[in-house]
């Protein structure tokens, strides 16, 4: 039994308890001010809640998983500093760099983590930065212990940001990708319920096939595109009105906020 605290139960931290009880093996604490949504979100899915820090302090939890606004992290981070010395803290508040916490927490291992919303269903995209002065054993049992919750993917701290960003931005820019696929499919006769679903089966076969299969997303997209066939007629049509353009745009104004 892993015994998981998690800070802050907005979007990200529901997310993360969600993921994590598929698990049996994890014990879930999780701190919160007192709040209705978050009382009745524990009583549902059935995991510790306590209402002030002291209180998480007192549970010893294994790992400390910090999803509160980046604005307060560092209020509440002080507040750990009598957790064991071997709790591991995995911050998820972007923008607060690794040092800043190392600083306060100097005897504990401290990572940093960029989550995405998929957490919930276990088919995250999670962003890593582990210092290299944390020991292959902690490293490894880090590595582990996200990987229950998705793909988790090693960068240097510098590279969290763009991480953040496609991994984080991108499951809206999908949802947008999506939708407009639904209404494509109602304007030629679908129902809504049957083109959302086609639409998402899709997307799910293709970005399995291109994670799994390693392949270049320009490669895949030539086996598909037979010479004068109707995808390289969509396709023309989808450089015509910049679809690709747009997506680096918008990848690259979400990443300067």
């Amino acid at each position: 039994m892993t015994k998981v605290a998690v800070v802050g139960v907005g979007h990200m931290g529901s997310a993360i308890i969600k993921g994590l009880k598929h698990n049996p093996k994890n014990h879930i604490i999780a701190e919160n001010p007192v709040n209705l949504r978050v009382s009745k979100l524990a009583k549902e899915l059935e995991f510790e809640l306590v209402n002030t820090l002291a209180d998480l302090v007192e549970k010893n939890p294994e790992i400390v998983i910090l999803t509160t606004p980046a604005n307060i992290t560092l209020d509440l981070v002080p507040e750990l500093m009598n957790l064991d010395n071997d709790t591991i803290i995995l911050s998820a508040a972007a923008g607060i760099e690794y040092k800043k916490i190392k600083d306060i927490l100097p005897n504990h291992t401290v990572a940093r983590i960029i989550p995405n919303i998929p957490v919930v269903n276990n088919a995250g995209t999670i962003g890593l930065f582990i210092p290299e002065t944390v020991d292959q054993h902690k490293r490894q049992f880090i590595v582990d212990f996200l990987s229950q919750l998705g793909d988790v993917i090693p960068v240097k701290e510098d590279q969290l940001s763009i991480v953040g960003t496609i991994g984080g931005c991108g499951p809206a820019f999908v949802d947008v990708f999506l939708d407009a696929l639904g209404d494509a499919g109602v304007l030629n006769g679908l129902p809504r319920d049957l083109a959302n679903t086609l639409a998402a089966s899709m997307v799910k076969g293709s970005a399995s096939l291109a994670y799994e299969s390693k392949t270049a997303p320009a490669i895949l997209r030539d086996q598909v595109c037979s010479p004068g066939g109707t995808t390289i007629q969509g396709v023309a049509s989808l450089e015509q009105n910049s679809f690709r353009y747009a997506v680096i745009d918008a990848v690259n104004k979400a990443n300067k906020n």
